[in-house]
Protein backbone atom coordinates (compact mmCIF):
# COMPACT_ATOMS: atom_id res chain seq x y z
CA UNK A 1 0.00 0.00 0.00
CA UNK A 2 1.45 3.36 -1.03
CA UNK A 3 2.25 5.90 1.67
CA UNK A 4 1.09 9.50 1.33
CA UNK A 5 4.53 10.63 0.18
CA UNK A 6 4.60 7.86 -2.43
CA UNK A 7 1.15 8.89 -3.65
CA UNK A 8 2.41 12.46 -3.92
CA UNK A 9 5.31 11.29 -6.04
CA UNK A 10 2.95 9.42 -8.36
CA UNK A 11 0.73 12.49 -8.71
CA UNK A 12 3.59 14.94 -9.21
CA UNK A 13 5.24 12.79 -11.87
CA UNK A 14 2.05 12.07 -13.80
CA UNK A 15 2.73 12.59 -17.50
CA UNK A 16 0.31 15.15 -19.00
CA UNK A 17 -2.09 13.71 -21.57
CA UNK A 18 -1.47 10.11 -20.47
CA UNK A 19 -3.50 7.59 -18.49
CA UNK A 20 -2.75 7.25 -14.79
CA UNK A 21 -0.21 4.83 -13.38
CA UNK A 22 -1.17 1.33 -12.30
CA UNK A 23 -1.02 2.28 -8.62
CA UNK A 24 -3.33 5.27 -9.00
CA UNK A 25 -6.00 2.93 -10.35
CA UNK A 26 -5.72 0.03 -7.90
CA UNK A 27 -3.58 0.73 -4.81
CA UNK A 28 -5.47 0.57 -1.45
CA UNK A 29 -3.58 3.62 -0.14
CA UNK A 30 -4.63 5.67 -3.17
CA UNK A 31 -8.22 4.49 -2.78
CA UNK A 32 -8.23 5.64 0.85
CA UNK A 33 -6.71 8.96 -0.18
CA UNK A 34 -9.44 9.36 -2.82
CA UNK A 35 -12.05 8.84 -0.11
CA UNK A 36 -10.36 11.18 2.36
CA UNK A 37 -9.62 14.01 -0.07
CA UNK A 38 -12.55 13.76 -2.50
CA UNK A 39 -15.53 11.67 -1.40
CA UNK A 40 -15.44 12.85 2.21
CA UNK A 41 -15.01 16.50 1.16
CA UNK A 42 -16.98 17.12 -2.06
CA UNK A 43 -20.70 17.43 -2.74
CA UNK A 44 -21.99 14.04 -3.93
CA UNK A 45 -25.13 13.21 -5.88
CA UNK A 46 -27.37 11.10 -3.61
CA UNK A 47 -30.76 10.67 -5.30
CA UNK A 48 -33.48 12.31 -7.39
CA UNK A 49 -35.64 14.33 -5.00
CA UNK A 50 -38.81 12.68 -6.36
CA UNK A 51 -37.64 9.45 -4.70
CA UNK A 52 -38.26 11.32 -1.44
CA UNK A 53 -41.64 12.80 -2.27
CA UNK A 54 -43.44 12.22 1.05
CA UNK A 55 -42.60 12.73 4.73
CA UNK A 56 -40.71 9.71 6.00
CA UNK A 57 -39.41 8.63 2.60
CA UNK A 58 -35.70 7.88 2.75
CA UNK A 59 -32.77 6.61 0.73
CA UNK A 60 -29.45 5.33 2.02
CA UNK A 61 -25.99 5.29 0.55
CA UNK A 62 -22.58 4.07 1.64
CA UNK A 63 -19.75 6.57 1.08
CA UNK A 64 -16.55 4.75 1.97
CA UNK A 65 -16.83 3.98 5.68
CA UNK A 66 -19.82 6.30 6.13
CA UNK A 67 -23.41 5.04 5.90
CA UNK A 68 -25.75 7.97 5.22
CA UNK A 69 -29.53 8.33 5.22
CA UNK A 70 -31.40 11.11 3.39
CA UNK A 71 -34.98 11.61 4.57
CA UNK A 72 -37.95 13.90 3.95
CA UNK A 73 -39.19 15.58 7.12
CA UNK A 74 -42.76 16.31 8.14
CA UNK A 75 -42.03 19.93 7.19
CA UNK A 76 -41.14 18.61 3.67
CA UNK A 77 -37.50 19.59 4.11
CA UNK A 78 -34.82 17.12 3.04
CA UNK A 79 -32.20 16.27 5.65
CA UNK A 80 -29.27 13.89 5.72
CA UNK A 81 -27.75 12.13 8.72
CA UNK A 82 -25.04 9.62 9.46
CA UNK A 83 -26.99 6.36 9.40
CA UNK A 84 -25.63 5.39 12.81
CA UNK A 85 -27.51 5.05 16.11
CA UNK A 86 -26.09 7.23 18.90
CA UNK A 87 -26.44 4.34 21.35
CA UNK A 88 -24.12 1.54 20.19
CA UNK A 89 -23.66 2.37 16.54
CA UNK A 90 -26.18 0.12 14.79
CA UNK A 91 -27.21 1.20 11.30
CA UNK A 92 -30.69 2.65 11.59
CA UNK A 93 -31.84 1.94 8.02
CA UNK A 94 -30.34 -1.18 6.44
CA UNK A 95 -32.45 -0.97 3.25
CA UNK A 96 -31.57 1.07 0.16
CA UNK A 97 -34.84 3.00 0.40
CA UNK A 98 -38.17 2.98 2.14
CA UNK A 99 -40.57 4.99 4.27
CA UNK A 100 -40.91 5.32 8.03
CA UNK A 101 -42.79 7.56 10.49
CA UNK A 102 -39.67 7.71 12.70
CA UNK A 103 -36.13 6.36 12.52
CA UNK A 104 -36.08 3.37 14.89
CA UNK A 105 -32.87 1.51 15.64
CA UNK A 106 -33.52 -2.21 15.06
CA UNK A 107 -31.11 -3.16 17.90
CA UNK A 108 -32.54 -1.48 21.03
CA UNK A 109 -35.36 0.63 19.55
CA UNK A 110 -33.85 4.03 20.22
CA UNK A 111 -36.18 6.24 18.20
CA UNK A 112 -35.46 9.48 16.34
CA UNK A 113 -37.95 11.80 14.67
CA UNK A 114 -37.58 12.81 11.04
CA UNK A 115 -35.57 15.88 12.12
CA UNK A 116 -32.98 13.67 13.84
CA UNK A 117 -34.01 14.31 17.47
CA UNK A 118 -33.89 11.39 19.89
CA UNK A 119 -37.45 10.95 21.17
CA UNK A 120 -37.29 7.54 22.86
CA UNK A 121 -34.57 5.61 24.68
CA UNK A 122 -35.75 3.07 27.25
CA UNK A 123 -34.31 2.79 30.78
CA UNK A 124 -31.45 5.25 30.41
CA UNK A 125 -31.72 6.77 33.90
CA UNK A 126 -32.65 10.12 35.34
CA UNK A 127 -29.45 11.91 34.31
CA UNK A 128 -29.80 10.95 30.64
CA UNK A 129 -30.57 13.91 28.37
CA UNK A 130 -32.01 12.88 24.95
CA UNK A 131 -31.05 16.27 23.49
CA UNK A 132 -27.38 15.24 23.74
CA UNK A 133 -27.87 12.25 21.47
CA UNK A 134 -29.52 13.48 18.29
CA UNK A 135 -28.37 12.06 14.97
CA UNK A 136 -25.20 13.53 13.49
CA UNK A 137 -26.05 15.75 10.54
CA UNK A 138 -24.73 15.60 6.98
CA UNK A 139 -25.02 18.63 4.68
CA UNK A 140 -27.89 18.22 2.19
CA UNK A 141 -29.16 20.31 -0.74
CA UNK A 142 -31.85 19.89 -3.39
CA UNK A 143 -30.61 21.41 -6.67
CA UNK A 144 -33.75 21.68 -8.75
CA UNK A 145 -34.70 18.04 -8.31
CA UNK A 146 -31.34 16.34 -7.72
CA UNK A 147 -30.23 15.85 -4.12
CA UNK A 148 -26.63 16.31 -3.06
CA UNK A 149 -24.91 15.57 0.25
CA UNK A 150 -21.51 16.55 1.67
CA UNK A 151 -19.73 14.84 4.57
CA UNK A 152 -17.26 17.66 5.19
CA UNK A 153 -17.58 19.81 8.29
CA UNK A 154 -17.43 22.85 6.02
CA UNK A 155 -18.65 22.00 2.50
CA UNK A 156 -17.34 23.62 -0.67
CA UNK A 157 -19.37 26.51 -2.13
CA UNK A 158 -22.46 25.31 -3.96
CA UNK A 159 -24.19 28.53 -5.01
CA UNK A 160 -23.07 28.59 -8.66
CA UNK A 161 -24.06 24.98 -9.32
CA UNK A 162 -27.32 25.37 -7.38
CA UNK A 163 -28.31 28.45 -9.37
CA UNK A 164 -27.37 26.89 -12.71
CA UNK A 165 -29.01 23.53 -12.02
CA UNK A 166 -32.25 25.16 -10.86
CA UNK A 167 -32.40 27.20 -14.09
CA UNK A 168 -31.49 24.40 -16.50
CA UNK A 169 -33.57 21.68 -14.83
CA UNK A 170 -36.74 23.72 -14.31
CA UNK A 171 -38.28 22.72 -17.65
CA UNK A 172 -37.81 19.01 -16.85
CA UNK A 173 -40.37 19.19 -14.04
CA UNK A 174 -38.45 16.88 -11.73
CA UNK A 175 -40.65 17.91 -8.80
CA UNK A 176 -43.54 16.20 -10.64
CA UNK A 177 -41.65 13.01 -11.47
CA UNK A 178 -41.47 9.52 -10.01
CA UNK A 179 -39.03 6.61 -10.19
CA UNK A 180 -40.21 4.19 -12.86
CA UNK A 181 -37.26 1.82 -12.48
CA UNK A 182 -33.96 1.64 -10.65
CA UNK A 183 -30.92 -0.56 -11.21
CA UNK A 184 -27.81 -1.01 -9.09
CA UNK A 185 -24.80 -2.90 -10.41
CA UNK A 186 -21.26 -3.42 -9.16
CA UNK A 187 -18.49 -2.89 -11.69
CA UNK A 188 -15.21 -4.61 -10.80
CA UNK A 189 -13.10 -1.57 -11.58
CA UNK A 190 -11.77 1.55 -9.90
CA UNK A 191 -14.21 4.47 -9.66
CA UNK A 192 -11.95 6.62 -11.86
CA UNK A 193 -12.18 4.04 -14.66
CA UNK A 194 -15.99 4.19 -14.43
CA UNK A 195 -15.96 7.99 -14.77
CA UNK A 196 -13.32 7.94 -17.54
CA UNK A 197 -15.36 5.44 -19.53
CA UNK A 198 -18.38 7.72 -19.32
CA UNK A 199 -16.42 10.80 -20.35
CA UNK A 200 -15.62 9.55 -23.86
CA UNK A 201 -17.42 7.91 -26.75
CA UNK A 202 -14.24 6.68 -28.43
CA UNK A 203 -15.48 3.20 -27.49
CA UNK A 204 -19.17 3.69 -28.28
CA UNK A 205 -19.25 2.48 -31.89
CA UNK A 206 -17.69 -0.84 -30.92
CA UNK A 207 -19.37 -1.32 -27.55
CA UNK A 208 -22.84 0.29 -27.63
CA UNK A 209 -24.91 -0.63 -30.70
CA UNK A 210 -28.26 0.24 -29.09
CA UNK A 211 -27.12 3.58 -27.66
CA UNK A 212 -25.59 4.59 -30.99
CA UNK A 213 -29.01 4.47 -32.63
CA UNK A 214 -29.68 7.86 -31.01
CA UNK A 215 -26.46 9.12 -29.37
CA UNK A 216 -23.70 10.17 -31.74
CA UNK A 217 -20.16 8.88 -31.18
CA UNK A 218 -18.85 11.84 -33.20
CA UNK A 219 -16.73 13.81 -30.69
CA UNK A 220 -17.84 17.06 -32.33
CA UNK A 221 -21.32 16.43 -30.88
CA UNK A 222 -20.10 16.61 -27.28
CA UNK A 223 -17.02 18.80 -27.63
CA UNK A 224 -17.68 22.41 -26.70
CA UNK A 225 -15.67 25.14 -25.04
CA UNK A 226 -18.24 27.79 -24.22
CA UNK A 227 -21.79 29.06 -24.79
CA UNK A 228 -20.89 30.17 -28.31
CA UNK A 229 -18.19 27.61 -29.08
CA UNK A 230 -19.46 24.36 -30.59
CA UNK A 231 -20.15 22.91 -34.01
CA UNK A 232 -22.87 24.43 -36.16
CA UNK A 233 -25.42 21.68 -35.45
CA UNK A 234 -25.15 22.17 -31.69
CA UNK A 235 -25.24 25.95 -32.01
CA UNK A 236 -28.41 25.72 -34.09
CA UNK A 237 -29.93 23.37 -31.52
CA UNK A 238 -29.12 25.79 -28.70
CA UNK A 239 -30.68 28.67 -30.59
CA UNK A 240 -33.87 26.70 -31.25
CA UNK A 241 -34.15 25.52 -27.64
CA UNK A 242 -33.43 28.89 -26.08
CA UNK A 243 -35.93 30.59 -28.37
CA UNK A 244 -38.47 28.25 -26.74
CA UNK A 245 -37.27 29.21 -23.25
CA UNK A 246 -35.01 26.22 -22.59
CA UNK A 247 -31.57 27.10 -21.13
CA UNK A 248 -29.28 24.97 -23.26
CA UNK A 249 -25.88 26.54 -23.90
CA UNK A 250 -22.75 24.97 -22.48
CA UNK A 251 -21.94 26.17 -18.97
CA UNK A 252 -19.37 24.83 -16.54
CA UNK A 253 -17.42 25.47 -13.39
CA UNK A 254 -14.00 27.02 -13.79
CA UNK A 255 -12.25 23.74 -12.99
CA UNK A 256 -14.61 21.55 -15.07
CA UNK A 257 -15.97 19.79 -11.97
CA UNK A 258 -19.47 20.29 -13.33
CA UNK A 259 -20.98 21.15 -16.69
CA UNK A 260 -24.39 21.32 -18.34
CA UNK A 261 -25.40 21.49 -22.00
CA UNK A 262 -28.35 20.36 -24.09
CA UNK A 263 -27.33 18.32 -27.12
CA UNK A 264 -29.44 17.01 -30.01
CA UNK A 265 -29.89 13.30 -30.56
CA UNK A 266 -29.18 11.85 -33.99
CA UNK A 267 -31.64 12.40 -36.86
CA UNK A 268 -34.15 14.21 -34.62
CA UNK A 269 -34.50 11.16 -32.35
CA UNK A 270 -36.84 11.78 -29.44
CA UNK A 271 -35.41 9.50 -26.78
CA UNK A 272 -32.97 6.72 -25.92
CA UNK A 273 -35.06 3.93 -27.42
CA UNK A 274 -34.53 1.28 -30.06
CA UNK A 275 -37.17 2.95 -32.24
CA UNK A 276 -35.71 6.44 -31.53
CA UNK A 277 -39.23 7.58 -30.58
CA UNK A 278 -40.40 8.73 -27.17
CA UNK A 279 -40.58 6.00 -24.54
CA UNK A 280 -43.25 7.82 -22.51
CA UNK A 281 -46.43 9.27 -24.01
CA UNK A 282 -46.91 11.69 -21.11
CA UNK A 283 -44.05 14.22 -21.32
CA UNK A 284 -42.11 15.54 -18.37
CA UNK A 285 -42.17 19.21 -17.47
CA UNK A 286 -42.69 21.94 -20.02
CA UNK A 287 -40.24 21.06 -22.81
CA UNK A 288 -42.19 22.16 -25.92
CA UNK A 289 -40.92 19.68 -28.50
CA UNK A 290 -40.11 16.00 -28.50
CA UNK A 291 -36.74 16.28 -30.24
CA UNK A 292 -35.18 18.69 -27.73
CA UNK A 293 -32.42 16.16 -27.18
CA UNK A 294 -30.72 15.46 -23.87
CA UNK A 295 -29.70 17.96 -21.23
CA UNK A 296 -26.40 16.55 -20.01
CA UNK A 297 -25.33 17.26 -16.44
CA UNK A 298 -22.00 16.02 -15.13
CA UNK A 299 -20.60 16.48 -11.64
CA UNK A 300 -17.35 15.00 -10.42
CA UNK A 301 -16.72 12.75 -8.65
CA UNK A 302 -19.89 10.68 -8.84
CA UNK A 303 -22.63 11.59 -11.29
CA UNK A 304 -23.75 12.07 -14.85
CA UNK A 305 -27.36 12.54 -15.97
CA UNK A 306 -29.61 12.79 -19.02
CA UNK A 307 -32.79 14.89 -18.97
CA UNK A 308 -35.01 14.30 -22.00
CA UNK A 309 -38.50 15.52 -22.94
CA UNK A 310 -40.17 12.20 -22.06
CA UNK A 311 -38.02 10.93 -19.17
CA UNK A 312 -34.82 11.48 -17.22
CA UNK A 313 -31.97 9.16 -16.23
CA UNK A 314 -29.68 9.75 -13.26
CA UNK A 315 -26.48 7.90 -12.48
CA UNK A 316 -24.75 7.67 -9.08
CA UNK A 317 -21.22 6.31 -8.69
CA UNK A 318 -19.86 5.19 -5.31
CA UNK A 319 -16.48 3.49 -4.71
CA UNK A 320 -16.67 0.19 -2.81
CA UNK A 321 -13.01 -0.86 -2.90
CA UNK A 322 -9.91 -0.06 -4.96
CA UNK A 323 -11.30 -2.22 -7.75
CA UNK A 324 -15.09 -2.17 -7.19
CA UNK A 325 -17.62 0.56 -7.90
CA UNK A 326 -21.38 0.70 -7.37
CA UNK A 327 -23.41 2.35 -10.14
CA UNK A 328 -27.08 3.15 -9.46
CA UNK A 329 -29.28 4.22 -12.38
CA UNK A 330 -32.76 5.70 -11.95
CA UNK A 331 -35.33 6.21 -14.72
CA UNK A 332 -37.75 9.08 -13.98
CA UNK A 333 -41.11 9.66 -15.64
CA UNK A 334 -44.01 12.04 -14.98
CA UNK A 335 -45.68 11.12 -11.69
CA UNK A 336 -49.01 10.59 -13.47
CA UNK A 337 -47.59 8.35 -16.20
CA UNK A 338 -49.06 4.85 -15.93
CA UNK A 339 -46.98 1.80 -16.77
CA UNK A 340 -48.65 -0.21 -19.52
CA UNK A 341 -50.64 2.83 -20.62
CA UNK A 342 -48.21 5.73 -21.00
CA UNK A 343 -45.01 3.69 -21.16
CA UNK A 344 -43.67 0.19 -21.46
CA UNK A 345 -40.88 -0.59 -18.99
CA UNK A 346 -38.83 -2.61 -21.47
CA UNK A 347 -38.93 0.17 -24.06
CA UNK A 348 -38.02 2.74 -21.42
CA UNK A 349 -35.04 0.92 -19.94
CA UNK A 350 -33.59 -1.49 -22.51
CA UNK A 351 -31.08 0.88 -24.13
CA UNK A 352 -29.41 1.98 -20.91
CA UNK A 353 -29.65 -1.43 -19.22
CA UNK A 354 -27.73 -2.81 -22.18
CA UNK A 355 -25.34 0.17 -22.21
CA UNK A 356 -24.64 -0.13 -18.48
CA UNK A 357 -23.84 -3.82 -18.82
CA UNK A 358 -21.63 -3.15 -21.84
CA UNK A 359 -19.82 -0.44 -19.89
CA UNK A 360 -19.42 -2.80 -16.94
CA UNK A 361 -17.66 -5.33 -19.15
CA UNK A 362 -15.45 -2.63 -20.67
CA UNK A 363 -14.43 -1.28 -17.25
CA UNK A 364 -13.77 -4.74 -15.83
CA UNK A 365 -11.56 -5.73 -18.75
CA UNK A 366 -9.81 -2.36 -18.48
CA UNK A 367 -9.12 -3.00 -14.78
CA UNK A 368 -7.83 -6.52 -15.46
CA UNK A 369 -5.37 -5.15 -17.99
CA UNK A 370 -4.18 -2.40 -15.66
CA UNK A 371 -3.53 -4.98 -12.91
CA UNK A 372 -0.99 -6.65 -15.20
CA UNK A 373 2.69 -5.84 -14.59
CA UNK A 374 2.87 -5.24 -18.35
CA UNK A 375 0.55 -2.22 -18.11
CA UNK A 376 2.12 1.08 -19.08
CA UNK A 377 0.06 4.31 -19.31
CA UNK A 378 -0.72 5.26 -22.89
CA UNK A 379 -1.59 8.64 -24.42
CA UNK A 380 -5.13 9.98 -24.63
CA UNK A 381 -6.62 11.09 -27.94
CA UNK A 382 -7.05 14.85 -27.68
CA UNK A 383 -9.90 14.68 -30.19
CA UNK A 384 -11.73 11.63 -28.84
CA UNK A 385 -10.86 11.73 -25.12
CA UNK A 386 -11.02 15.42 -24.30
CA UNK A 387 -13.50 14.72 -21.50
CA UNK A 388 -11.21 12.12 -19.96
CA UNK A 389 -8.32 14.58 -20.00
CA UNK A 390 -10.52 17.17 -18.26
CA UNK A 391 -11.49 14.65 -15.57
CA UNK A 392 -7.92 13.50 -14.97
CA UNK A 393 -6.72 17.12 -14.80
CA UNK A 394 -9.47 17.85 -12.23
CA UNK A 395 -8.54 14.76 -10.20
CA UNK A 396 -4.82 15.58 -10.21
CA UNK A 397 -5.48 19.20 -9.30
CA UNK A 398 -7.65 18.26 -6.33
CA UNK A 399 -5.33 15.57 -5.01
CA UNK A 400 -2.15 17.59 -5.43
CA UNK A 401 -3.74 20.52 -3.66
CA UNK A 402 -5.05 18.53 -0.69
CA UNK A 403 -2.42 15.96 0.17
CA UNK A 404 -0.23 17.44 2.88
CA UNK A 405 3.40 17.74 1.71
CA UNK A 406 5.79 15.53 3.58
CA UNK A 407 7.90 17.49 6.11
CA UNK A 408 11.48 18.19 5.11
CA UNK A 409 14.14 16.22 6.98
CA UNK A 410 16.11 18.27 9.46
CA UNK A 411 19.74 18.85 8.54
CA UNK A 412 22.14 16.73 10.59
Amino acid sequence: MLSQSEIQQQLNHQRPGFALTRELYCDPGVWQADLDQIFYREWLFAAPSCELSRPGAYVTLQVGACPVVVIRGKDMRLRAFHNVCRHRGQRLCPKASGSTPNLVCPYHQWTYDLEGRLIYARDMGEDFNPADYGLKKVHCADLGGVVYICLADVPPPLADLARTAASYLAASGLQDAKIAFQSTIVEKGNWKLVIENNRECYHCGGAHPSLCRTYSDNPDMTSMEGPDSANSEILAHWQRCEAAGLPSRFIRSEDYQWRLARIPLMNHAESFTMSTRAAVAKPMGTIPFRDAGSLLMYHYPNSWNHFLPDHAITFRVLPLSPTETEVTTSWLVHKDAVEGVDYDLKTLTEVWLATNDEDRRVVEENQKGILSPAYEPGPYSVRQEEGVIQFIDWYLGVMRGRLIPAPALAAE
